[in-house]
């Protein structure tokens, strides 16, 4: 039996009265980047795994579960997805996925920290499996929220991968009705977005249903889902809003036949099945959601632990 006094121990707030600890194998790499404290561990468990303000980002052993949720109910409910922009998503999983979608002719992913992606490349190659050379893709490091308030170019997909709603950190402005605003004006006429958006465990629902309300109060239709992604110890929620399309529309078959059809390769997690079950929110989850008038606003933004 494998001594635990052995192993030392990152402690995962999943909020300020709970957590998720992780035995520690090695400590790969560990910087103070001009935004955020950036840690690649090796785990017991999960493998390696990135870590972002002290809070667990992805892991080896699940990742592929997190970026197929986020990425793929929006491109299968988009008709003809082209042309894709990710606001975020340093590990470059996320633009691997996208890059799966035989209907993608460009993807721009605008990340504000380039020590992050930098450090992804060299030591997380599982994760963007060699994505950021594919001619498709272009990466710029930029504060995306300004980019797209300085552009002209839209969007079919805008794919928010970000971290939580920290104090301090580089994303708490990214989940405002500003920013959904912004980003609403820069999609195409049958443009949609998706983003995680928190937890779904019911003792600590504050920011999935706000960023539920401020949603709803830009985008004509808001689809809440959710995802089991272990590494994480809760589960984790995600929303969708269009301009027109409903992700909850299609049948098991027709999204079984979309993957067939649209996606290079086999999905390890996201399946037709899998994307009727992620939509079903339990009645608790369902009634907060609705119950929740807290709207996330530039002058009143949300910290997840305030």
């Amino acid at each position: 039996m494998t001594d635990q006094k052995n192993y030392k121990w990152f402690l995962d707030y999943l909020t300020p009265f709970e957590g998720h600890m992780h035995a520690i194998e090695t400590v790969i790499f560990n910087r103070q980047t001009k935004f955020q404290q950036l840690e690649i561990l090796e785990t017991r468990s999960y493998g390696r795994c990135l870590v972002l303000g002290g809070k667990m980002q992805s892991s080896e052993e699940d990742e592929f579960i997190y970026h197929e949720a986020l990425v793929h109910p929006a491109m299968l409910t988009h008709p003809n997805p082209e042309k894709v922009f990710i606001v975020g998503g340093g590990e470059g999983a996320t633009l691997r996925e996208i890059l799966r979608h035989k209907s993608v002719r460009k993807v721009l992913m605008v990340d504000i920290d380039e020590e992050v992606v930098q450090s992804c490349k060299r030591h997380l190659p599982q994760w963007h499996q060699g994505a950021f050379k594919d001619p498709r893709a272009e990466l710029r490091f930029l504060d995306a929220r300004k980019y797209l308030e300085e552009t002209d170019e839209t969007y079919d997909i805008i794919i928010i991968d970000i971290s939580e709603p920290v104090e301090e950190g580089p994303a708490y402005l990214l989940y405002t009705k500003e920013f959904y605003h912004l980003v609403m004006e820069r999609l195409n006429d049958n443009g949609i977005i998706s983003l995680q958006a928190g937890t779904t465990s019911t003792s600590d629902l504050l920011c999935f249903s706000a960023v539920y309300q401020t949603l709803k109060a830009v985008f004509p239709v808001v689809s809440p889902y959710q995802a089991t992604i272990p590494s994480f110890g809760l589960p984790w929620g995600f929303a969708l809003a269009s301009k027109h399309f409903d992700p909850q529309s299609f049948d098991k078959e027709e999204i079984d036949r979309s993957i067939t059809q649209r996606v290079e390769g086999e999905l390890r997690s996201y399946d037709g099945e899998t994307h009727l079950g992620q939509f079903m929110l339990q009645k608790q989850v369902r009634l907060t959601l609705e119950k929740q008038e807290r709207i996330i606003e530039d002058n009143q933004p949300l910290y997840i632990y305030s």
